[in-house]
């Protein structure tokens, strides 16, 4: 059998892996609103995610992937074991944030390990001094700006409809609103689950493209058009795996979404899921490869102050920022290292 072909099977069945612990250590994005409020109990929850994970597959395009794929690194440099250098980077980091509990972001643990296995082949071929020159600037601007800018859009929207929702429900007793908004939050976190499916499956999309081309199976015209029915395999594969790691569920982190942030009733979890879902929309029409995670969190820490800045538990949200700084340097060292040690047991990495 081609040696070849047997290591781009092995690169997409680890991107499919990466896409199913994406699922599973972002099941908290979609569910641990939904979970902590009772709305739904955890099985129907990540179900419920799982389901609508996979049915963003038909709706949202493929306008991340295509940033993913060809905007961020320059394809001349990728080989099959940088790629899968930069999953094994990817997906270290998130079982390893998983264990500590802390929801940090699997698209930017992937655009990390893309891009430290990118750099440390650049190294090589290049030298060291022009190692950077394979990073292309203009797609990761959107990128990194969005690491600050998708949690305050998500806490601003959060804090506006939470207060919006408070004054027109003003006149109704707690019951009533909370009956109302339990039916509501349905609707909310199936938004979520929906722009998760449509955003975060789209990066696996991307690097799976990737992987392709540098074993010659498309062309770099192909990645950078309209995506056709020659690519729904991928897509499908893409939405399937993360739809499974969702179900699967990584309670951990749903617990410290859920609970140790701010105390959530249903109409705050409607509130937050839903400035989630309008901001991921957004962002994924637009082909922009945001986080997931940082947006639920910044529209949970929103919906928390609208009550009392002393709601929201700051020294938890401190750490989930510092992990968020780490995260792409860690992967992409990771990554990196990875793509070292490999290039050590075979040269022509």
């Amino acid at each position: 059998m081609n040696p070849n072909f047997v290591l781009l099977v092995i690169t997409v069945l680890t991107a499919l892996i990466f896409d199913f612990f994406n699922g599973f250590h972002d099941a908290a994005n979609s569910i641990a609103t939904v979970v902590s409020t009772r709305v739904l109990s955890p099985k129907v929850a990540v179900f419920w995610a799982a389901f609508f994970n996979f049915a963003a597959a038909f709706a949202l395009g493929t306008a991340v992937a295509k940033t993913i794929s060809g905007a961020m690194v320059d394809l001349s440099i990728v080989t099959q074991y940088v790629v899968l250098s930069g999953l094994v980077g990817a997906i270290f980091w998130d079982i390893i944030t998983w264990y500590w509990g802390l929801p940090t972001s699997s698209s930017h643990a992937l655009i990390g390990g893309w891009a430290g296995a990118a750099l440390a082949r650049g190294a090589l071929v290049r030298g060291w001094h022009h190692a950077f020159t394979v990073i292309k600037p203009a797609g990761w601007t959107k990128t990194l700006a969005f690491i600050v800018i998708s949690p305050i859009v998500g806490f601003a929207i959060g804090f506006t409809l939470m207060l919006a929702i408070l004054w027109m429900a003003r006149r109704r007793t707690p019951g009533q609103v909370d009956k109302l908004f339990r039916s509501l939050q349905l609707l909310s976190a199936a938004g979520v689950s929906f722009a998760h499916g449509g955003n975060d499956a789209q990066k696996t999309m991307g690097i799976v493209a990737g992987a392709l081309f540098t074993a010659g199976y498309i062309s770099q015209h192909e990645m950078a058009t309209t995506w056709g029915y020659y690519h729904w395999p991928i897509i499908l594969a893409a939405h399937a795996a993360i739809a499974l790691g969702t179900y699967f569920g990584g309670w951990r982190i749903v617990h410290t979404m859920g609970s140790k942030i701010t105390k959530l009733k249903p109409v705050g979890g409607f509130a937050a899921e839903t400035a989630s879902a309008i901001t991921l929309f957004g962002t994924a029409l637009a082909g922009i490869p945001v986080s997931t995670t940082h947006t639920i969190t910044g529209s949970i820490v929103g919906v928390g102050a609208t009550h009392r800045l002393s709601a929201v538990r700051w020294g938890v949200a401190q750490r989930i920022v510092w992990a968020w700084i780490f995260t792409i340097p860690a992967a992409a060292i990771i990554a990196a290292c990875t793509w070292w040690v490999i290039h050590a047991l075979t040269p022509g990495a």
